[in-house]
């Protein structure tokens, strides 16, 4: 082949570099970046706020040489193919190699290899693109995003506290999240409750059932006294059978990995952080030595949001579970999994599988790494084990009926084991009981009599939010919004590079450091610093690479509200608190005399006890103002009819009744906002079975009404009703959208007017 018409592949890595050139053969020259090559500059903002954010490239320190490589083979080519990742980081990439190394035209052309096998590798040469410029525009906004708050928030923490530290808009919230955390756990209170079980024969095995119902209800018992209260009434009880209930149920098998799933399972499985699986995940992507093979990439690219396969990938597994275990183990059909609900960005890649199912983890073990074996095992498993039959269970639940007493005893038996002939999914522990962890019952059927060997009461305590672990974490970032999958690795290594987290036990705890520094940052910076903020800026950033956004318009929106904030904020406030939070230090504790550290939750600043004389000390004093007393309103306890008071919570205001706690009824404080689909019952705030704040009409479940925008009494222009939700968008801002007619507007003073003509409670 002429030396001109020779064609130049760019890639990232040196071995993904290897084993491209072992496939394309003659007539090539792979090269490889190693990374990014040009990016902001470290020692300065590198963003001309002023000129549109145009961002200051410089080439990246040690690239210089990579540079002057790729320009020299590109002067011997016809053709440049650019085969970095296919994701926003490797578009970016591509993009800089584009403008250092093009011709002009299209000279540069964009190659992606989902996985790098000789059939994926020569399928996609054959089949070039173009860089996509969405893509690099939504990783720059991200990039430039990151840069204006690091630069502009990190030498706060400077002054206030000591050089080195760091801000990050997506570092800090997680962090947030952790501290959060803490503070639930050293608030929470646990709270005694009872159970009684019966131990229960039949036939020689034994058995337990449980107190399920006391007069039909959940029983509720919060002293010995009232356990065993319970035991001494059935002390002569006789245990007949009553009810027997036999079900069917089936498990069925896991999708393949996401990027995240895999995380949680390889934190949770195998003990790896989010980085170091992220880590050997791009080896077994990039080609391993296999032998006399050489350079092999065993899985597909390992940074996607998707559960979707190839039809090719999931026939194979098919044809690898009917010849290994058999037809019974097949899933009556092939199993496809939809895209998860977050999946955007990377939902363009498959699931995270084999690229070759005939290469099983015993085959390839002598060639891989300890760590390399193991992730690839779990990927390997977990794909196959996705197209298997489902997990049967007998479940059986057998009552005894002992008039105001209702005893349970539930089991389970697996008659098919299903996928789990080859993968059991890894659990923590809180995680709570699955139908595995069920006993089997001996055979019982209506009338039947059992010999109660003892009833035993058990004491228990309410347990508080366990720590996030690894897993745990990178879980509720995917759930929350907050960065991608592809980011969790760097967000959780920065954390713990900077001490503001440590990992006790497979648990994040806070650092002294971290709570101060979420102290100082959150309440000057809540909206930025803010969850949902942080969620709806990563849609922003989706919507741009969408081409929905342009990367200017979600720059200007975001800096306008940031700027304001900067500007707000007194150097010499911020410093006086800092010490303020640490001039404690000298203090000890009035119980143990261990010495005291002031640290910071979300329910505001406190002291508490560094437990060094004694671990068990639980020595707190809150710092902030006490809570504003109970209000008087003209609300009446639909339970028992007593007055209800307003009181305030850690999610607001609320109702609760006079006579608590005997009476334990509360509920949301109306909005002063009648309900649009019935006009009869007013609008109140409500949380969902995960949290999640939402409006609903308070004569539910008589009427249905819910959204998840906040009600405001606003007169809509339109129609004249009182009554719209409460908007806002980075690019728009706060604006109304009327309940009745969907009309939108500005949000104005009209609303103060509107809320004295609305009925409400009277709050005195």
């Amino acid at each position: 082949m002429a030396e001109s018409k020779r064609t130049l592949v760019v890639v990232e890595s040196p071995a993904k570099a290897r084993t491209i050139a072992k496939y394309l053969g003659k007539g090539y020259t792979v090269k490889a970046t190693v990374g990014h090559i040009r990016d902001l500059p470290e020692r300065e903002l590198g963003v001309d706020v002023e000129a549109d954010f145009t961002p200051k490239f410089v080439t990246v320190k040690g690239r210089t040489k990579a540079i002057a490589e790729l320009k020299q083979a590109a002067r011997a080519v016809g053709e440049i193919l650019v085969a970095t990742d296919p994701d926003r980081e490797g578009e970016a990439i591509a993009w800089h190699v584009q403008q250092q190394i093009g011709k002009g035209g299209d000279s540069v052309r964009r190659v992606l290899f989902h996985e790098i096998t000789k059939d994926a590798v020569r399928h996609a040469i054959e089949h070039p693109t173009r860089i996509d410029t969405r893509k690099v525009d939504a990783q720059l906004a991200r990039r430039i995003l990151d840069r204006l708050v690091g630069f502009k928030v990190s030498p706060l923490l400077w002054k206030a506290i000591k050089t080195g530290l760091s801000a990050g808009r997506v570092q800090t919230v997680a962090l947030r999240l952790i501290v959060e955390r803490e503070e639930a756990i050293r608030r929470f209170v646990p709270l005694e409750y009872w159970s009684i079980t019966a131990k229960c024969e039949q036939a020689g095995r034994a058995f337990d059932a449980e107190l399920h119902k006391v007069d039909g209800r959940k029983p509720e018992l919060h002293t010995r006294a009232e356990a065993d209260g319970v035991v001494s009434e059935l002390r002569d009880a006789s245990f007949v059978v009553t009810d027997v209930k036999r079900k069917e149920r089936r498990k069925r098998p896991p999708p393949p990995f996401t990027t995240s799933t895999l995380q949680q399972e390889a934190a949770k499985r195998l003990g790896f952080s989010s980085r170091r699986t992220m880590r050997v995940a791009q080896q077994l992507y990039e080609g391993v030595e296999l032998g006399a093979e050489g350079a092999v990439g065993l899985i597909t690219y390992m940074r996607t949001d998707s559960t979707r396969v190839a039809p090719s990938a999931a026939l194979a597994a098919r044809g690898y579970v009917g010849s290994t275990f058999g037809k019974a183990y097949l899933s009556a059909e092939p199993n496809f999994f939809a895209a998860t609900r977050d999946a955007r960005s990377q939902d363009a890649h498959e699931a995270i599988r084999p690229a070759e199912i005939q290469r099983t983890p015993d085959l390839v073990k002598r060639d891989l790494s300890a760590d390399q074996f193991k992730l690839y095992q779990v990927v390997w498993q977990r794909f196959v084990a996705s197209q298997m039959a489902a997990i049967v269970y007998d479940t059986t639940t057998v009552d005894f009926d002992l008039g105001r007493h209702l005893f349970r005893a539930t089991g389970s038996i697996i008659v098919f084991d299903g996928y789990h002939r080859l993968y059991h999914e890894a659990r923590e522990r809180g995680e709570g009981r699955t139908l595995d962890d069920l006993p089997p019952l001996p055979p019982l059927g209506i009338g039947d009599r059992v010999t109660v060997r003892g009833i035993v009461p058990e004491q228990h305590f309410t347990e508080p939010p366990p720590r996030f672990s690894e897993a745990s974490l990178v879980k509720e970032l995917e759930r929350l919004g907050i960065g991608r999958p592809s980011t969790y690795a760097q967000i959780t290594s920065t954390l713990a590079q900077r001490h503001y987290v440590s990992l006790h036990e497979k648990r994040f705890h806070p650092s002294d450091l971290g709570e101060t520094v979420n102290r100082l940052l959150i309440p000057r910076f809540p909206d930025i610093f803010d969850v949902e903020f942080t969620s709806e800026m990563e849609s922003e950033l989706d919507r741009v690479e969408e081409g929905e956004l342009s990367r200017l318009e979600v720059l200007r929106d975001f800096w306008q509200p940031f700027e304001k904030r900067l500007a707000a904020v007194r150097t010499d406030e911020l410093i006086s608190e800092a010490h303020d939070l640490s001039k404690l230090a000298g203090e000890r504790c009035p119980e143990c005399g261990s010495p005291l550290t002031a640290k910071t939750g979300r329910f505001g600043p406190y002291i508490a006890c560094t437990k060094e004389n004694d671990p068990s000390c639980k020595y707190t004093k809150s710092l902030r103002k006490p809570r504003a007393p109970d209000r008087p309103s003209d609300e009446i306890c639909r339970e028992c009819g007593s007055p209800m008071v307003v009181k305030t919570g850690r999610f607001g205001e609320f109702l609760a009744c006079t006579r608590y706690p005997k009476c334990k009824h509360s509920r949301p404080l109306p909005l002063g906002v009648r309900c649009p689909k019935c006009g009869v019952g007013d609008l109140a705030e409500r949380r969902s079975k995960r949290g999640r704040a939402f409006f609903g009409c308070g004569r539910y479940p008589e009427c249905d009404f819910s959204t998840w925008n906040r009600p405001v009494p606003a007169v809509c222009p339109a129609c004249g009703n009182i009554g719209a939700e409460s908007r806002r968008t980075t690019a728009r801002g706060p604006y109304r959208k009327c309940l009745r007619c969907a009309t939108e507007f500005a949000a104005d003073e009209r609303e103060g007017a509107a809320s004295a003509e609305v009925t409400a409670p009277s709050l005195q």
